[in-house]
């Protein structure tokens, strides 16, 4: 019998596959970079999208949805950090993309691992 954590991954993998392209191999490849820079984050769905938590009853950390566009979010539950510098006490929690490349990528697995608390990281 499957875990919870596999039916929620399944259900996540199946909301992925029922976008429409381009959105849903672009939406493919962020769950592939959220789970390759965070393995131990548990995906479920959340808010009708898919989610990212340390475990199938935590809160959510990082996320990613399809509306008009397509955002990368991190929820308040995560380690948030004002920028600093010229942003001052702003803290960024979402960015809107259309597309991913080598360098996005890196930047969304940079963000996904500094929203994990250092207690929980591997």
């Amino acid at each position: 019998m499957a875990t919870k954590d596999e039916k929620n991954l399944q259900k996540v993998l199946n909301k992925i596959a029922k976008m429409q392209e381009p959105e849903r191999s672009v939406m493919q490849r962020m769950h592939e970079v959220i789970t390759t820079a965070a393995p131990h984050l548990k995906a479920r769905i959340w808010y009708g999208m898919p989610g990212y938590a340390l475990s199938a009853s935590s809160a959510v950390l990082v996320f990613f949805r399809k509306d008009d566009l397509m955002t990368l979010g991190i929820s308040e539950k995560a380690e948030l950090k004002p920028a600093g510098g010229k942003d001052g006490l702003l803290i960024p929690a979402a960015w809107y993309f259309e597309a991913l490349d080598e360098v996005t990528e890196k930047r969304v697995a940079e963000i996904v691992r500094a929203v994990v608390p250092v207690s929980e990281s591997i």
